[in-house]
């Protein structure tokens, strides 16, 4: 039996060439059957030609806006666009997503700009896939393979490699296809003598599919292991009741600028779509000198794979977590509001959509447009990651709206229980202490975990009493 990693056991036999299904220009993108980690060559700069679909109730503005972006994503997975193709259908055609009369106009164009690959906006089926490829005669993929090769390109730690290689694999396997005729197998039982049976063996479609799936079972363990881990040092921040803060917003804001300007954090900036996977925490001072955790987390982005979603849930669930969010927004950006709206949607998603927002208006250095967006969202605050201007109101924003999220009490404590004036400093912000003939008398900030494990201690206003 041919090794099934040697290319010569894929090529017609008496020939040098492969089966007339596997050929495609120069397949680059989509050898889903291999093992290797990206979707994209890297020996050279591919030409992509970029195709969006225009669906109600979208207009054709939508889908340029969104090829732009595409643009954007397939430049930073290391290609170039060489053209786009924009069509306008009441729906998607089932086989081959834009229909047989525009897969010929699609496979002359490529064919005239000598194209490599054929990059969709959309999710494909696998199907659609498959007949596309076949039809073009060269590889054909959606948006999803771009991000999903840009998060393999950045994962640097543990965590994020495991996330993204699992996620690919997830996006790969539906998409497993044999290669006609000329694929290997593996013999079939039976023993030997004359009359012996021995089945058709095993595909090498098979072999890849369960080593896939092998792979897949052990990176889900892993990721178990690791999420339990974390699962611990979440339990531990929460007994010691620090506020956490996740910054979230949109690939490219300025989320990890931003908090380097706010903490020195020195977390990795550059100018590209998703620089930065790895949530990074750092201890964040406010004015009045109260300490909160602060996170930046993966950036978002329109059609963000559910594969991704599903595979860095673990880190995602930080933002369900927190307890404000900085949703930090590219105020310089063509659609801030689009992008806004694109954050919010992942974040119902991933269960965080009902946990409070502070949204920033970052970039303010690069345009006047951060003005406008202010005035249309009472609340927000305007600032620059880069120069630090508006970074002390920033800051000051955060800590009015934890405060607002508190509520002012007074406890009476016995004297001899310094045990619970204690438990009352790390609960919350105490604002005063006297000292009357019953205990100590303190007014203090609590939110409503501290005020149920304190409301034996409670006296004073009816808002501070427990209810009955």
């Amino acid at each position: 039996m041919t090794a099934p990693d040697d290319p010569e056991a894929r090529l017609v036999p008496g020939t040098n060439r492969a089966p007339a299904e596997e050929e495609s220009h120069r397949g680059a993108f989509g050898d889903y059957g291999g093992t290797s980690g990206a979707f994209i060559e890297r020996t050279f700069r591919e030409k992509i030609l970029l195709v969006g679909v225009t669906l109600p109730p979208h207009l054709d503005d939508d889908t340029e806006a969104g090829l732009d972006e595409l643009e954007l994503l397939v430049d930073t997975a290391g290609a170039d666009v060489v053209g786009r193709v924009v069509q306008r259908r009441s729906r998607p055609e089932p086989a081959t997503y834009i229909g047989k009369g525009k897969v010929e106009e699609l496979r002359a164009l490529a064919e005239a700009v000598d194209c490599d690959t054929v990059v969709f906006d959309d999710e494909l089926s696998p199907a659609q896939q498959n007949n596309l490829e076949k039809a073009l005669g060269r590889t054909a993929i959606d948006r999803t393979a771009v991000i999903l090769d840009i998060f393999a390109q950045n994962a640097s730690s543990q965590e994020g490699k495991a996330q993204v290689e699992l996620a690919m694999h997830r996006y790969r396997l539906p998409r497993l296809r044999g290669k006609g005729g000329y694929l290997s197998q593996q013999a079939g039982g039976g023993g030997g003598g004359l009359g012996a049976r021995r089945g058709p063996g095993e595909t090498q479609l098979e072999v890849d599919r369960r080593r896939v799936l092998r792979r897949v079972h052990k990176l889900e363990a892993d990721l178990r292991d690791i999420t339990q881990h974390r699962e611990t040092q979440r339990k531990a921040r929460s007994r010691s009741r620090v506020t956490h803060v996740a910054l979230v917003g949109y690939t490219n804001a300025g989320k990890s600028t931003l908090l380097n300007q706010l903490t020195d954090a020195d977390v990795h900036v550059e100018d590209r779509l998703f620089a930065t996977l790895d949530a990074t925490t750092r201890r964040l001072e406010l004015p009045g000198g109260e300490g909160v955790l602060a996170t930046d987390t993966v950036g978002f982005i329109a059609k963000l794979p559910h594969q991704l979603v599903e595979a860095f849930r673990s880190t995602l669930d930080v933002a369900a977590e927190a307890d404000l969010l900085v949703h930090v927004v590219d105020s310089s950006a063509p659609d801030p509001e689009g992008q806004m709206a694109a954050v919010r949607e992942v974040l119902g998603e991933i269960g965080a959509g009902d946990v409070p927002e502070l949204i920033a208006f970052n970039k303010r250095d690069a345009t006047e447009e951060w003005k406008r967006l202010v005035d249309r969202h009472p609340g927000s605050v305007a600032v620059s990651g880069r120069t630090g201007v508006g970074a002390e109101d920033l800051l000051q924003a955060i800590s009015d709206r934890l405060r607002a999220m508190t509520t002012s009490v007074e406890l009476l404590v016995p004297f001899a229980r310094g045990d619970v004036m204690a438990e009352v400093h790390r609960e919350g912000e105490v604002l005063s202490e006297e000292a009357t003939d019953d205990g100590m008398l303190l007014r203090a900030r609590l939110d409503a975990a501290g005020r149920s494990k304190l409301a034996e201690y409670l006296v004073g206003t009816a808002e501070a009493r427990p209810a009955t």
